[in-house]
């Protein structure tokens, strides 16, 4: 997307933030950098195959403790340049100081990056063990929604999204806490939140309430969506999110055997879910892809949103 001329001025590119506040539903990917040449082929073999769909934006994970920096940056950098696709890079208050966040924040407009996700992130030893903070860094994901948006580098201001807890967040006390510390990041500029994996709606719609009477009712909340194509693995997934598969989701999986079987049913659970969602409200969805596109490309067939 390019900024049209005004007036002899060139207008001020949207941020993500005001495309998903734009009114029409929002659909977007979720990218993990690969580790090697046959990953890199994967991911891209599924962004390209996902361009089709024209999604709002895509956005690139950033690992643990800021494990995967330079290839994240790199990611985000060559979707921006190479394909026309929005794309917003993830950032993490983990292991990184303040000087070093404003580094990676430059680093991402040099690369032609201006979204980012504005993260707390989980401790090395996951996201119920104890927090803290690194020296000379942040506590919490506000203080870094705060420092991307006075951030310009040049190049603009940074559009600011964060991460919302359909459920319980493992280090939180109560879910209205979660609500309150959501609505926090808005009022420190956070446009809108993209939530964790979840697999009822009601835990979805409760979240929307709590963080409207928590003082952010305009917030758009994307919800996360993965759905289920091995049983084992989307529960580890889950449980280090702190995010529970309920029982009338597994039962659908009792006596299971065929790997078909279980794909089959765990995209008809997620295509029933995102409809549900649409069907109330919800402003579009974001998809957890792990760098494939086949089981995204089936519940848009099964909703009938086509290229």
């Amino acid at each position: 997307m390019t900024s049209a001329p005004t007036g002899g001025r060139t207008a001020p590119r949207p941020t993500i933030g005001e495309l998903v506040r734009a009114g029409e539903r929002s659909f977007s990917f979720e990218f993990f950098p690969p580790k090697d040449a046959a990953g890199e082929e994967q991911l891209w073999t599924a962004v390209g195959e996902l361009q089709a769909y024209e999604p709002t934006f895509v956005s690139v994970t950033y690992g643990a403790g800021g494990s995967t920096r330079d290839r994240t940056i790199a990611m985000t950098g060559r979707i921006a340049r190479e394909t026309s696709l929005r794309v917003m890079g993830h950032l993490t208050c983990v292991g990184h100081t303040r000087a070093e966040l404003l580094e990676v924040l430059q680093a991402y407009a040099d690369a032609g990056v201006h979204d980012v996700l504005a993260l707390r992130g989980d401790p090395a030893d996951g996201p119920s063990a104890p927090w803290t903070p690194t020296e000379g860094g942040f506590h919490h994901a506000v203080e870094l929604v705060e420092l991307a948006r006075s951030f310009d580098g040049g190049s603009g201001r940074f559009g600011v999204g964060v991460a919302a807890f359909p459920e319980k967040h493992p280090g939180s006390a109560t879910v209205d806490d979660d609500a309150r510390v959501l609505a926090a990041k808005a009022a420190a500029g956070a446009e809108f939140a993209v939530t964790q994996l979840f697999f009822r709606p009601e835990d979805y719609f409760g979240l929307v309430e709590r963080t409207a009477a928590a003082g952010a009712p305009d917030l758009p909340i994307l919800p996360g969506i993965m759905p289920i194509t091995n049983l084992g693995s989307v529960r580890r997934m889950a449980e280090l999110s702190g995010t529970e598969v309920p029982p009338e989701v597994l039962a659908r999986f009792d006596g299971l055997s065929d790997p078909a079987d279980v794909r089959r049913t765990g995209i008809e659970l997620a295509s029933q879910l995102c409809a549900d969602l649409l069907a109330a409200g919800a402003p579009g969805l974001h998809f957890y892809t792990l760098n494939r596109s086949r089981a995204t490309r089936e519940i848009f067939e099964a909703l009938r949103i086509g290229v």
